[in-house]
C-alpha cells in the first residue's frame, strides 16, 4: 500500500457522535451519551496510531503470518467414531428431523 495516499496523523476526517452511534449500532453495542463523546476522541487517537503504523517502511521485511515461527504441537487430526445421532439428540433441549432445533435469530423468516 502506498503511504502517499494516507492522511497524516490528526488529518483524518473527524468522527462525531453520529458516526460513533452508527458504529455502535453495527456492532450491536448499547452506548450512553457520555460514551459517545468519549469514544469519538478515543477512536480519533486510534486512527492516528493506525496511520502512523501504515507509514512504516516495510519494503525489505518479508511477509509473515506470525512474529515467530510456530510448530503444531497438537495431536494428529485423525477421524474417530462418534456417538450415534440418536444419543446426541437425546441430550438436546429440542430436536427436529434428526437435527438440533434452535430459536430463530436476527428476525429470520421461516
Amino acid at each position: 500500500m502506498s503511504t502517499e495516499s494516507l492522511p497524516d496523523p490528526g488529518q483524518h476526517p473527524a468522527l462525531g457522535r453520529q458516526d460513533i452511534a452508527h458504529l455502535a449500532r453495527l456492532a450491536r453495542l448499547a452506548v450512553t451519551d457520555e460514551e459517545l463523546d468519549r469514544f469519538a476522541g478515543q477512536l480519533g487517537a486510534v486512527l492516528d496510531a493506525v496511520a502512523q503504523v501504515q507509514r512504516a517502511d516495510v519494503g525489505d521485511v518479508a511477509p509473515t503470518t506470525h512474529a515467530v515461527p510456530l510448530t503444531n504441537v497438537l495431536r494428529a487430526d485423525v477421524t474417530t467414531p462418534c456417538l450415534p445421532r440418536d444419543v446426541v439428540l437425546a441430550g438436546a433441549p429440542a430436536a427436529e428431523d434428526g437435527r438440533f432445533r434452535v430459536p430463530r435469530i436476527l428476525g429470520e423468516e421461516e
